[in-house]
């Protein structure tokens, strides 16, 4: 425990506000160029020869899924590397690889060539471990649900304009593939701006101790007594709020018939969520602070179930757009406490590792969300996804509530 907090005072600095504002406007660029995909992947199946809807709802959820899925096993291995050679080494590593495989995805000759460049992005994966691990080692611990909070909101920010700005290019150009194109460029602007803004202090460990195997080092893990919960919560929740991804735009779609717009009709029910998140979020994560991570995290989820529910019903579009307004106040708090928690109950030292365990739960999550989700539009129609996400969201408050304890109680402390 001394040591780790030693290590932990060692790798914060006076200026951890500017390693925060800095990838805070690296996160906006990069989660914007990310999610400029979101409302064109599923229209842009019949160019690669997928016609059926059932067969494009069932593409559009194992697209959305094999990033995540190769993702959960080589997450932990570059935030390994992140403890020993650096945190923002990672965030440039993954940027411009995420940047070559995107713009590669536009020249698609079939699906199963996009299917393949997917899970290659997926081997490159871990940016946003990266940029928690990055952020947390030089945050003051009393001050993570604030600093992780404003980094979300980057991402919110991003996935906010992503998918209008996406939808706009398709509709404008009459291309699916230009969004590739572009977001292949904006995930290399973000490669640059890291470089060029973004601080880091970092002294590359020479003690034994950093050196323990994988095996060692999972063993510290479950030991720690907290964090096992947390990644089944990340894991839940990040299967509930994406299995509903491939099915948004088809959704609206179901709604509106064939009008010349849908691609940004799509976008904009993608990125209203975001644009609540945006003014939630910051006052969520301030707030946890102060109230407790696992209060903010039940909070977060009740609001969430509250809201997906009713978007199975044929309320209309307009009603559709403002339940997934009411979503963005709530759903956007769910990773920012789960990584506040995280971050106060991992070792200093060994951030980067665990935290691409946590990634590791958020992909798997991740792929197996979306997959399930375009599954269950495949066989029971798109309305049952809104069901069983409100489901897992209310089974994933009941976990909270009786296994994840708040830091400093007494289930924590040996963890400590």
């Amino acid at each position: 425990m001394r040591d780790a907090a030693a290590t932990s005072k060692s790798g914060m600095t006076a200026d951890w506000r500017v390693t925060l504002w800095a990838m805070v406007m690296v996160q906006i660029v990069m989660s914007l160029s990310f999610s400029i995909l979101s409302p064109v992947m599923p229209l842009f199946l019949p160019d690669l020869g997928v016609h059926d809807a059932s067969a494009i709802d069932l593409w559009a959820g194992i697209l959305a899924s094999v990033t995540s899925f190769i993702g959960i096993f080589s997450a932990p291995v570059w935030g390994r590397l992140a403890d020993t050679y650096g945190r923002k080494l990672m965030v440039l590593r993954s940027c411009f690889g995420i940047a070559v495989f995107t713009a590669l995805m536009g020249a698609s000759g079939s699906v199963w060539q996009l299917f393949a460049l997917r899970a290659g992005m997926g081997v490159v994966a871990g940016y946003n471990a990266s940029a928690i691990a990055l952020v947390a080692s030089q945050t003051p611990e009393q001050r993570l649900g604030y600093a992780l909070g404003w980094l979300s909101s980057g991402n919110l920010l991003g996935t906010l304009i992503g998918p209008v700005l996406g939808g706009a290019i398709a509709d404008l150009t009459g291309s699916y593939r230009m969004p590739f194109y572009w977001g292949g460029a904006g995930c290399f602007v973000a490669f640059v701006l890291c470089w060029i803004i973004v601080p880091e202090r970092f002294t590359r460990p020479t003690d034994t101790r950093h050196a323990a195997s994988f095996a060692s080092m999972f063993g510290v893990l479950i030991r720690s007594g907290g964090l096992l919960p947390v990644f089944l919560v990340l894991i839940l929740a990040q299967f509930g709020t994406r299995a509903v991804e491939p099915v948004v735009t088809l959704f609206v779609q179901d709604m509106l018939g064939p009008v010349p717009n849908i691609a940004t009709l799509g976008g904009v029910a993608f990125a209203i969520t975001g644009l609540a998140g945006i003014a939630a979020v910051p006052v969520l994560g301030k707030r946890s602070d102060r109230i407790g991570y696992r209060r903010t995290l039940m909070i977060s989820l009740a609001g969430a179930a509250l809201f997906t529910l009713p978007q199975a019903l044929p309320l209309g579009y307009g009603a559709f757009v403002a339940e997934r307004f009411g979503l963005g106040l709530f759903v956007g708090g769910i990773l920012p406490a789960a990584n506040a928690l995280v971050g106060r109950l991992a070792v200093a030292s060994h951030r980067g590792f665990v935290f691409g365990l946590t990634a590791s739960a958020t992909f798997m999550g991740n792929s197996l969300g979306p997959f399930t989700g375009g599954a269950v539009a495949a066989t029971f129609g798109i309305q049952w996804v809104f069901v069983v996400t409100a489901a897992l969201l209310l089974a994933n408050l009941v976990w909270v509530w009786l296994t994840v304890p708040e830091p400093g109680d007494p289930a924590t402390a040996d963890g400590r």
